[in-house]
């Protein structure tokens, strides 16, 4: 049920949107692919979601370059697509701009807020999702360490990081957590090759839990904790099944939620700020087949019980994103 294209170039986007114009909701993926196994394709599970139970179509684009979002964003606006979700934050600015241009489409982007009166802003409490799973590093984890790899360096995802460190550190305040980021560029979503490098310093590092937020770089972080005889723990996605036996769990981040819900408003989406936690589930901690025998009884009343006291106001996990600083120490 959908219409797939990527921009390859300036012919190709033409050629997009060329012909009637069209009242189909429409996705934008961000740098690192619709297959990333994560961020992306989560965005495509909630849009495909849709197309099956309506029997409606969806445009969907994947760029191959920064310099093509505003062009696929305006492409589509042209055409009619209403509403249009972006993934990422990288899509703010340029939305910022676009969106005015356009007063009668509603825009939604995800992981970032625009302030404009026909955007609806998506943002998630992912430092909620993120102790749930530290927790869980810690109880597994017979090293005392634990590893932590980011995609780009951002403030979103010192995010991740600083609530997983915080998990960890509930559970065992000695424990040490050993973080890196990929990179300071877009490409740091899709460079998996890197990835495993950074996980293989990680694990010489003591290392025996790795949590990997970096799009489709975390594919090689996962990879190379498999191959080491060590746990991953995904994102966004659940990435449980890629490794069974060696993956602890996902920080499950429903961006396809976000996105079906915003095809399924279509042109009656309520713009605004939008923020998704443990409390409407928006975050959580996967646990199904491929990782019930690596999560105890103990295990899992203990993060569950966690769960209700962060839904309660009962433990409050810090915001990086607040004051761009983390009250527990990662190396």
């Amino acid at each position: 049920m959908t219409l797939t294209k990527s921009l390859f170039g300036a012919a190709t986007a033409l050629a997009l949107t060329a012909g009637a114009a069209l009242a189909e909701p429409a996705v934008i993926y961000d740098l690192g692919g619709k297959y990333d196994k994560s961020f992306n394709e989560a965005a495509f599970h909630g849009a495909e979601k849709w197309a099956k139970e309506t029997g409606k179509k969806f445009r969907e684009l994947e760029l191959q370059t920064e310099a093509q979002r505003e062009q696929a964003l305006r492409r589509l606006a042209e055409s009619g697509a209403n509403p249009i979700v972006v993934t990422g934050f990288a899509f703010s600015d340029i939305l910022n701009k676009v969106a005015p241009d356009y007063p009668k489409t509603n825009f939604v982007i995800i992981d970032s807020v625009v302030k404009q009166p026909n955007v609806e802003s998506v943002v998630f409490r992912e430092e909620q999702g993120s102790y749930l799973v530290g927790m869980l590093a810690a109880m597994a984890s017979k090293t005392g360490t634990v590893g932590f790899v980011g995609g780009m360096d951002i403030p979103l995802i010192r995010k991740f990081e600083c609530g997983y460190a915080q998990g960890v550190k509930a559970v065992k305040s000695d424990d040490k957590v050993v973080g890196a980021m990929t990179g300071t560029t877009p490409s740091a979503w899709n460079d998996p090759v890197k990835g495993s490098e950074i996980a293989k310093s990680e694990i010489s590092q003591g290392a025996d839990v790795i949590f990997a937020a970096a799009g489709g770089t975390g594919i090689g972080v996962l990879q190379a904790a498999a191959d080491a005889g060590k746990m991953g723990i995904g994102v966004d996605s659940n990435q449980n099944y890629l490794h069974p036996g060696h993956m602890l769990t996902s920080m499950v981040k429903r961006v396809d939620v976000a996105t079906y819900d915003a095809f399924k408003a279509g042109k009656d989406l309520k713009t605004g700020v939008k923020v998704m936690g443990l409390s409407n589930n928006g975050v959580d901690y996967a646990y199904d087949k491929y990782n019930e025998k690596l999560i105890t009884p103990e295990m899992k009343a203990k993060v569950d019980a966690a769960k209700k006291d962060i839904i309660a106001g009962k433990i409050e996990v810090h915001d990086y994103m607040s004051d761009n600083k983390c009250p527990v120490t990662i190396d």
